[in-house]
């Protein structure tokens, strides 16, 4: 590479913009994206309104935000069998300890992040599995551990959204539906932060390249804390712009969300290993998820089948994309 063209990647690094390979990287999802809506959009053509999309993304938000917070552990090469129960709990305690006693709701989801940054830090401090003690800590979200806090804070469906949490998820944006310009949003915050940013770069180094982090002076234990505490973070928006748009909760509202969220990353071009992920390519592996959902319910089929088909579709896109690396390694 010349020294004109390294520079002009450089410049384009820093100004945002996509490079070549991760504009490949997202031609799949976006692919994927295209085949789902096109049968829906055939099946019933007002949902190409501004209504109509609307109504499609109306959950596509909150499983975003989870799979930005599944994003993180899988850049530093872990993974969270706990994100669902996590948002499952943060839910519980918006609709009932945020409007009821704010200062004790917001303590308890500070209390959640310290927790879940400190998980990261003993994971890499004992080198343990983090799909074991992730799955073990879904356990202490939802489970006897803590004594099954989010049964005991709502035992059955119900309780208050914040009126300011309804507010910020019925926004009504002119032209463009809301969720579309939240999902923009999100897509490109996280794809600045941790894809150009130069501390994004630095805390995906413990994934990519942790011998190097320790080289250059830096600490993977550290790393790894901040990224399960964003998680943690990103967890909690999730949850809240659920109960947002549910204006309530239960205990079991967000189970799901541990499997989309895997499956949005690695749809997304997201790997197990070596810290390669795509922020933009896993808000498109979310919305596809999401609306693969909504395409067996505009065919009147029972919802248990909704798995199945995001499985279907995880499985073709992953062998598209081993098919074309085989091509393109042949090349």
């Amino acid at each position: 590479m010349s020294a004109t063209s390294a520079a002009t990647v450089t410049a384009q690094r820093r100004m945002g913009v996509l490079s070549r390979h991760e504009i490949q990287t997202l031609l799949l999802p976006m692919a994927t994206l295209a085949v789902v809506l096109a049968p829906i959009f055939w099946i019933n053509p007002n949902t190409m309104s501004y209504f109509g999309l609307g109504l499609l993304l109306n959950l596509a938000v909150p499983m975003i935000l989870a799979s930005m917070a599944q994003l993180c552990i899988i850049a530093v090469n872990d993974l969270d069998l706990s994100i669902g129960a996590f948002i499952s709990l943060v839910s519980c305690i918006a609709v009932t300890w945020l409007p009821e006693r704010p200062v004790l709701g917001v303590a308890a989801l500070v209390a959640c992040v310290l927790l879940y940054a400190a998980i990261g830090a003993l994971v890499e401090l004992f080198d343990l599995p983090s799909i074991v003690v992730t799955l073990g800590l879904s356990f202490v979200w939802g489970g006897f551990v803590w004594g099954g806090w989010a049964l005991i804070l709502l035992p059955m469906p119900g309780g208050a959204t914040p009126q300011w949490i309804q507010d910020v998820m019925n926004l009504a944006i002119p032209v463009i539906p809301t969720p579309i310009v939240y999902a923009v949003l999100i897509a490109l915050c996280a794809h600045w932060f941790l894809m150009r940013s130069s501390t994004g770069v630095r805390l995906r180094g413990a994934g990519g390249n942790p011998k190097a982090i320790v080289r250059s002076g830096g600490s993977v234990v550290r790393a790894k804390a901040l990224m399960y505490g964003l998680a943690g973070v990103l967890g909690i928006l999730s949850a809240l712009t659920l109960v947002g748009i549910t204006t309530s909760a239960d205990a079991n509202i967000a189970q799901r969300y541990t499997l989309i969220s895997i499956a949005a990353v690695i749809l997304g071009g997201g790997s197990f290993i070596g810290g390669k992920v795509s922020p933009i390519g896993a808000t498109l592996g979310a919305i596809t998820l999401g609306i693969a959902a909504s395409f067996l319910s505009f065919l009147n089929i029972a919802p248990k089948w909704q798995i199945g088909l995001q499985g279907a579709i995880l499985i073709i896109v992953l062998s598209m994309r081993i098919l074309l690396s085989a091509r393109g390694e042949r090349q």
